[in-house]
């Protein structure tokens, strides 16, 4: 039998009852701060045969447009080449950014070339969303991979229609960035969460020692600017960034239909269900044990939680699945028999149709 390898990936750090403590600046942004994308029409220039063939008439068009720029007028119907492509040119626009820096430019081709490496960007304008030029791309492409045909034989890494150019791209102005408003700021949650939210108000609140901060709805909160801060943004942003806050984890799985790769929160939970699939058999247990003090010992009783898993492939059957603490366990036991990726995603999405699943099931 085929053994698939499963990867559950489970994230616990600092774990504290189903939380973890992280930074603020992990888990929210600024309102106001934000990337900007870029984005130009250019040519690539220098392939060895690789190009865009006559057919892609637009890069036929777009290189006698240059050539006219340069005072060379040609028929654009007589130019016939293989060693030019067009290309799409895509960069993020950082905050903060100041005319002169460089960033890092993506370049794919919108037409039937078929390699792009070792060719060189020719000066392309990136504009914004507004029309108006941010920043100016040109250098030469790499594709970090290999495209290699002989004898009717093809060898192949990566993409070799899409490419980078380092440090491609220098910016030509800056976007300001307008955070503070009316002597307050406002931080947004990256998910949003009214327990979560309520933490770090106050945290934030506690650390200032007064009210400055209030909850605006499930993800925003507004932080009024202390008069010895009026002065001092940056500092009081990292004052508030660098502060610690206990936050809770989802209960959430994540699962990669392509790969079988299932990423699960700490909370997952199962319910009492029964399961049959195919000739797989699961059986969960968890029984209640009471641990009672010695005599005369002043101790007290307390109630014991203890589970088992076991797996097995045998003739198809319905199992009951009894209350589990996690269902890490029935992933993991599916695991070990060597069930497909695809049974353990049809199996919980199964559990998750019939409203045992107390977790939030995303397929990507």
């Amino acid at each position: 039998m085929l053994k698939l390898v499963l990867i559950i990936l489970i994230i616990t750090i600092n774990l504290i009852n189903g939380a973890v403590v992280t930074k603020i600046k992990d888990i929210t942004n600024i309102n106001g701060i934000r990337e900007n994308q870029l984005q130009g029409f250019g040519l690539v220039v220098g392939l060895e045969g690789t190009g865009d063939s006559k057919k892609a008439t637009f890069t036929v068009q777009a290189y006698a447009n240059m050539l006219k720029r340069y005072g060379i007028n040609i028929d654009p119907s007589k130019i016939n080449f293989d060693n030019v492509a067009s290309v799409i040119v895509k960069a993020t626009l950082p905050p903060f950014v100041r005319p002169g820096q460089k960033i890092d430019v993506i370049v794919a081709t919108p037409g039937d070339a078929e390699n792009l490496d070792g060719g060189l960007l020719l000066q392309t304008p990136l504009l914004g969303a507004d029309g108006e030029v941010y920043a100016v791309a040109q250098g030469p492409v790499t594709i970090g991979g290999y495209n290699v045909k002989s004898g009717g034989s093809k060898a192949q890494k990566n993409h070799p229609t899409v490419g980078r150019v380092i440090n491609g791209a220098m910016i030509e102005k800056d976007v300001p960035m307008e955070f503070v408003q009316n002597g307050k700021i406002q931080i947004i949650l990256k998910n949003s969460d009214f327990t979560t939210l309520s933490r770090v108000i106050d945290v934030i609140n506690n650390f200032f020692k007064e009210e400055i901060a209030k909850g605006i709805d499930g993800a925003a909160i507004d932080i009024n600017i202390p008069e010895v801060y009026q002065n001092k943004i940056p500092q009081f942003l990292s004052s508030i960034q660098n502060l610690d806050v206990v936050t809770e984890a989802p209960a959430k799985i994540v699962i990669n239909t392509r790969t079988g790769t299932i990423v699960m929160g700490e909370n997952v939970k199962i319910s009492k269900v029964a399961v049959s699939h195919g000739n797989l058999t699961v059986i969960i247990k968890s029984e209640d044990e009471v641990s009672q003090p010695e005599a005369f010992s002043q101790g007290q009783t307390t109630l014991i939680t203890k589970s088992s898993v076991s797996a097995k492939e045998e003739g198809s059957s319905v199992m009951l699945l009894k209350d589990s603490p996690t269902i890490n366990e029935v992933v993991s036991a599916l695991n070990e028999i060597g069930a497909t990726p695809r049974d353990i995603i049809s199996i919980l999405q199964a559990i998750k149709e019939v409203g045992a699943l107390n977790a939030e099931l995303e397929l990507i």
